[in-house]
């Protein structure tokens, strides 16, 4: 298929977190065929129920071309115009496993061997794929990730220290809130606190930043709430002793503040003649471990239209990806 067509062809196949069985299979068989064609290998890595990584050799691989397959809801199928394709995935990351694949036709086509391409699950949720195959290494020295930079890669990314804060109450009849205790007025306090924690500020990642991402609590509006939570996303840049710990001071006795995950900051390379970025997001990267070899974080796509209603990708710069991904490769062959 054309860079365009295959790019619209997955993005209509929904792959939302969990779901990622049928775009795998499609991916499946196009890896198969790329195998047959040109003496390579493919497997599926399993997952989970359901939930496969996809990867494919050829030769040994030096070099592995990696991205996820999974997006975030809502799916949102494709259109497009003379210059762009829109819909779910459409930078993130539906277009750049186009243009790695196209990448990776032209490669063979022209004789090149000796890399491979993965393709993950679970990257918008815990990284779950990255994880499985960082304990199934392949050989490869190095690891092109696949994200929307503008086709910049990316020197640095942030991290992200994710929890959940519970607030216990006790219910009662609002007509007489003497006689209960409100979860939801604590997890407010707690989260007022919160709000007001001091964080991080490193010279390249730039400041540490704080969402109060989700608020769930009480049961009816004449019920005092007897429980309350929400759930904290905080992009960090650096070490978290001190965060973990004004965490825990902010939400004092109100509520319970539980950490539910780290990913860590990262420092990545670089490369001659290529235009580099620093970038907010977290990826895969971290959850890699390096097993699959040097990072390096590059793809086609504004970060700044991932996840949102309006996603797209412009065709320009996923022709520019192919051409950047093939150089990259030969670059890190010699």
């Amino acid at each position: 298929m054309h860079l365009f067509e295959l790019a619209r062809r997955l993005i209509d196949i929904e792959s939302i977190t969990a779901n990622e069985r049928q775009v795998g299979d499609f991916l499946w068989e196009e890896l198969s065929s790329l195998a047959h064609e040109f003496d390579g290998f493919a497997e599926r890595m399993p997952v989970e129920a359901d939930r496969d990584n996809v990867f494919v050799r050829f030769g040994e691989p030096r070099v592995v071309l990696s991205t996820h397959m999974d997006t975030v809801p809502p799916f949102i199928p494709s259109h497009e115009d003379e210059d762009q394709i829109w819909g779910r995935g459409a930078c993130d990351t539906k277009g750049i496993i186009a243009a790695m694949l196209t990448a990776a036709q032209q490669m063979l086509a022209a004789g090149r061997r000796n890399f491979g391409l993965l393709f993950v699950v679970g990257e918008e949720r815990n990284s779950v794929g990255a994880r499985t195959a960082a304990r199934n290494p392949r050989g490869s020295k190095f690891l092109i990730n696949g994200e929307p930079t503008e086709n910049k890669l990316a020197v640095g990314s942030k991290g992200a220290l994710r929890y959940e804060l519970v607030a216990q109450g006790r219910m009662a009849h609002s007509a007489y809130p003497e006689l209960g205790e409100s979860a939801i007025e604590k997890l407010l306090n707690a989260l007022d606190r919160i709000r007001r924690i001091p964080l991080p500020v490193d010279d390249t990642l730039g400041p540490s930043t704080l969402n109060i991402g989700t608020i769930q609590g009480g049961c009816a509006p004449n019920v005092i709430a007897g429980d309350a939570r929400a759930e904290i996303f905080i992009r960090v840049v650096g070490d978290v002793t001190e965060t973990r710990a004004h965490m825990i001071a902010a939400a004092g006795a109100d509520a319970d503040a539980r950490e539910i995950s780290l990913t860590p900051a990262v420092r990545l390379g670089c490369l001659d003649g290529i235009p580099t970025t620093v970038v907010a997001f977290t990826t895969d990267i971290p959850a890699f471990e390096g097993t699959w070899g040097q990072p390096f974080l590059i793809g086609p796509g504004s970060i700044h239209l991932a996840h949102t209603s309006e996603e797209r990708i412009r065709k320009s710069e996923l022709v520019e990806s192919v051409a950047l991904y093939m150089r990259i490769v030969e670059m890190l062959s010699k």
